[in-house]
Parts: C-alpha cells; structure tokens; sequence
C-alpha cells in the first residue's frame, strides 16, 4: 500500500505563506495604528494651534492705512477725531492719519499728559503750571495755574476740574468754564488729600473725592458739588457728602446717568439712598474702568501675574460678561457703544451688550487705540498711526 505524504519542500513553502501573511497582517495593523494615532495627533495639535490663535483675522498693522514712523515718535501720539495729536514738551500738534499737521501750539511742559474726552483734548502740564483745551477744529486755549497740577477732567461741554497742591490746604479742585476762565475753587482744609474728580453726563455736577490721613486711620471722603449757569459765570455749591469706615481711597469715580460709583484698588462702591455702599464683587486688583452706553467695563486680575479678566456691569449691576481676556493690556478705547482693548497682539472690539464684534490679531506692539470718525479703530504701533475698520 502506498501513502503519499507531502514533500518538505511543500511544507516548506506552506509555512513561509503563513508567516508572510502574519508579517503582511501586523504590518497593516502597525500603519493602522500608527495612522490613527497620527490622526489623533494632527487633530489635537490643529486644535491646540487653533486655540493659540484664536483670532477672527490676523492683520498686518503696515499694510493698513496711515503712516510710518519711529517707535520713540510714536509713542508721542494719540488717535483722537480723525487724525492724532503728537505732544512733545514744546509743542502739541493735530496731524491728520497721513501725517499732514492742521494746526500746532507751543508750549513748554515738562511733564505733559494727554487727556481725551469726546470732542475735547487736554494736555496738562504734571506738577506744573498750565494746560491746553483743543478741539479737532482748533486750540481753544492755554491757561497758566496757580498751584501745581495733579489730574484733570474734562465735562461733555468742556468744562475743566483740577486737583493742584496748595500750600495753604490739603489741596485745591478749581473749575474753568469752556473759555478757560476759573470760575469757582474749592479748598480741602478738614476733607483730606483731593484724589480724583467726574461729571455727570449733563456737566451739572461734580464729584471729588479726597483721603483724610491726619487721624489715627485713614477716612475717605466723596463730596458733590452742584453746578449751575448763572447770568455771566458757572456757580458750584455744596450738595452731599459720603463717607465709609474703611481705610481706602477712592481712585476713580463714575457717573452713570443719575448713578455714582467710586473704585478703590480692589473694590467698587455705589451711592444709594444716601449712603456709600459696597458692590460685592471680588475684584482683587482692578486696571482700567470704562464707562460705555451706561455699563461699566471693568479689567481687572486675581492677583500678580494672573491673567486680565474683563467684566460688563449693566445699569442694574449685574454681570453680563465675565472672561479671561489675556496677560498684558497695552491700551483700552470707549466710543459711544463700542469698546475697544489690545492685549497681548490682539485687539478686541465689544459692543455695549458685551458682544464681541471683532478679535484682530496684529503682528506688531500696540501702544494706543482710539475710536476715530465714523467708528474706525486707529491703532498707534511701534511702526506708526494705522487705521482699522
């Protein structure tokens, strides 16, 4: 009887298809995995890529509108109406954003400040004696001071308080009408230091508060002061006064509409029914406070080297926008509803219900913004003046 059995060379040839095939299936399934996983990479970078850029559009801030010039001069300049103002201790000058100069005053400041306020533009002279009203159209005036000048506020009718030293007070808070001419001054003689002042959006009144250090606390004070039209002068008069058992000062003040609220470094208070209360949100270093359509726009950190936060306070208070917003703030623009802040190479426009409208991501270093004629952004960077829209 005979058996056939198969051949080692059969055998042979069967074992190495079996392990081609075996090589052939690990093979694919490596490129599966390897795939898959190169997949899963590329999605989470896209989106991590995605997160770090963030921005609606990237803009290319010398391929816009305006003109060049260098960094030390461009830190001169301020976008206001449709052009900028360039100061400088000789000279304050309105250019247009190509650059052309309409008109120029002489002045010799050592200190000058720039100050900004709807149709009006002040530059004050700080710890020295004079200042300059201007408008787009023209300088109004230059008016010398008595005492040195500490801070300046500007009415929506261009009325003028200053806060100067005094050497027979605690401080002086003079009002000037919108010729320049001082109509009325008040001196701080039991209130305390004058730290900051603000009208009311009808310039009918006038806030100033003031830091009493002689006692054995601190003891701040808000004073209102009422402000009238009579036959030939403005006349202010007493109208209340507030005060709080904290030891804070009052940086800053605004009004909205018939409202009152005043901010310390870290807090934010209100006048109601007579009395200064505190809001209680936990702000733990405030920045910049805007007022924008009668809402409140307030940057602010928890802390040192955390990340800015912007929040939206409506005319009742509540919060209506509350988020990160980035690590350095260069500069911060209100308009009528709109508000625009650059931080950190990105510029973000809000309107007043606290709705982003833009988020541009620029490729230079933003040292202003401002709101120019019809809502166009001008944007001063370190290579010059460009406008956005």
């Amino acid at each position: 009887m005979t058996t056939n059995r198969p051949s080692k060379q059969t055998d042979n040839k069967k074992v190495k298809k079996k392990k081609t095939v075996t090589g052939i299936t690990i093979a694919v399934l490596l490129f599966a995995v390897l795939l898959i996983g190169s997949l899963i990479l590329i999605f989470f970078v896209s989106k991590r890529i995605t997160a770090m850029e963030g921005a609606d559009s990237q803009i290319k801030l010398a391929a816009q509108g305006g003109f060049n010039c260098e960094y030390s001069e461009a830190q001169k300049l301020y976008p206001y109406g449709e052009g900028v103002v360039k100061v400088t201790n000789e000279r304050i000058a309105y250019l247009t954003l190509s650059g052309t100069e309409i008109y120029t005053v002489a002045v010799s400041y050592s200190n000058p400040q720039c100050i900004i306020s709807g149709d009006y533009v002040a530059v004050f002279d700080l710890n020295g004696y004079s200042f300059t009203m201007m408008t787009r159209e023209k300088a109004l005036y230059t008016t010398p001071t008595k005492n040195q000048i500490k801070s300046l506020t500007i009415s929506k009718k261009g009325y003028v308080a200053i806060i100067t030293g005094s050497e027979e007070s605690n401080g002086d808070v003079v009002l000037y009408d919108e010729n320049g001419k001082a109509q009325y001054q008040w001196s701080s003689y039991n209130s305390g230091f004058p730290v900051s002042c603000c009208f009311d959006s009808e310039s009918t009144k006038l806030a100033v508060s003031t830091v009493n250090t002689g006692g054995a606390v601190v003891v701040p004070y808000v004073r209102v002061f009422a402000i009238s039209r009579g036959t030939s002068s403005l006349e202010m008069a007493d109208s209340a006064m507030y005060t709080i058992e904290s030891n804070v000062m009052f940086m800053s003040m605004f009004y909205s509409g018939d409202k009152l609220f005043c901010f310390t470094g870290n807090s934010m208070y209100e006048v109601q029914d007579g009395k200064l209360i505190q809001i209680n949100y936990a702000f733990s270093a405030i920045g910049y406070v805007n007022l924008v359509d009668n809402k409140l726009f307030i940057t602010y950190s928890d802390g040192v080297s955390q990340l800015n936060k912007l929040a939206i306070l409506n005319g009742s208070e509540s919060v209506i926008y509350n988020s990160d917003i980035g690590t350095k703030i260069s500069s911060v623009a209100a308009s009528g509803k709109l508000y625009a802040i650059s931080v950190d190479r990105r510029i973000f426009v809000f309107d007043s219900s606290g709705a982003i409208l833009n988020d541009f991501s620029v490729d230079e270093e933003v040292i202003r913004v401002n709101f120019i004629a019809g809502n166009k952004l001008c944007v001063v960077s370190a290579s010059g003046v460009h406008t956005i829209s």
